[in-house]
């Protein structure tokens, strides 16, 4: 399987932005396109994972935006650290389901320069600071509603209709793992442990 395929993934995110497209759980005709992609290898949000070498791995990836507490985040600040990025919005089911799974796994790694960020492709503050508040979610959450400029920059790893998807970012702030769809948290804890020892000596 092709991994990288930048210039085609992107394009396929320009047209899926223009039809309005949110969540491959939401949307069963836009995950057969890519399912019937070759290239692709995967139905979007299927819960396939890939884990890539060191060696294997493309650019550091640069993304950055305000949080629904209105702060900023980028990956200029985040440089050094191993970052666990999550796609989700407050009404997708499995975006629910993986929530509180996604907070303990954030808690576990939280003294290790682990962080967690997500990206809400859909709602605005008041909706995502409701969300954390029930599920009592505490990692920052970046508003990527607009422009979808974060979800654009991992365009390489997961469509953007794949909602939700979970991506684990090594020191040098390159994809080291992927998650399309929810995120098992002992897959997850796994991932970032091997990122993790890949500088422990």
């Amino acid at each position: 399987m092709n991994r990288y395929t930048a210039r085609r993934m992107s394009a396929a995110a320009a047209l899926l932005l223009v039809a309005g497209t949110l969540a491959g759980c939401t949307n069963d005709s836009l995950a057969d396109k890519y399912a019937a992609s070759e290239e692709q290898g995967y139905v979007a949000g299927d819960g396939s994972w890939q884990e890539f070498a060191p060696g294997e791995r493309a650019a550091p990836v640069a993304y950055g935006g305000t949080t629904s507490d209105g702060a900023t985040i980028s990956s200029d600040e985040l440089a050094g650290d191993v970052v666990v990025v999550n796609f989700w919005y407050a009404a997708c089911p499995p975006c629910r389901a993986e929530a509180e799974d996604l907070e303990q796994v954030h808690q576990k790694y939280a003294e290790q320069r682990v962080h967690f960020v997500g990206v809400n492709v859909y709602d605005q503050a008041e909706t995502i600071n409701s969300f954390n508040s029930e599920f009592g979610v505490t990692y920052p959450s970046i508003i990527d509603v607009n422009d979808a400029e974060v979800r654009l920059a991992f365009a390489d790893n997961v469509p953007p209709q794949a909602i939700p998807s979970t991506l684990v970012l090594d020191r040098e702030g390159r994809v080291a793992a992927v998650i399309r769809g929810v995120a098992d948290p002992s897959v997850l804890a796994a991932m970032i442990d091997r990122v993790l020892e890949e500088n422990a000596a």
